[in-house]
């Protein structure tokens, strides 16, 4: 069965750090990019990272650019967001999803992860 499982997400105050794990399993994520995205209550949902698994070419949303950094550990078939300096803005559910291109735009990516709670809050 092939699955997309992301994990990690809590309730940390601000200015904590968190890290959320994208694991594949029933296939490699070699051939593939990974997005993150996250969608807060009431908003649409918004692309924050991507990373190439094979060359790991990344890009991130001005929103988290210097704040978030994305990562793969190919021996794990799995993909990181590392998430620090949080502020009570980035509450939302975060996914990640597969395409073959490096963008932030949900409408290119066909395959969802299941997304996983992030709070932030004192």
């Amino acid at each position: 069965q092939l699955q997309l499982v992301a994990s990690g997400g809590g309730l940390v105050q601000p200015g904590g750090s968190l890290r959320l794990s994208c694991e594949a399993s029933g296939f490699s994520l070699e051939p593939y990019v990974i997005g993150w995205f996250r969608q807060a209550p009431g908003k649409e949902r918004e692309g924050l990272s991507c990373i190439v698994s094979s060359d790991a070419t990344t890009d991130y949303a001005d929103s988290v650019k210097g704040r978030f950094s994305v990562s793969r550990d190919k021996s794990k078939n799995t993909v990181y967001l590392q998430m620090n300096r949080l502020e009570p803005e980035d509450t939302a559910v975060y996914y990640c999803a597969l395409n073959d291109a490096c963008t932030l735009n949900i409408w290119d990516y066909d395959y969802w992860g299941q997304g996983t709670q992030v709070t932030v809050s004192s």
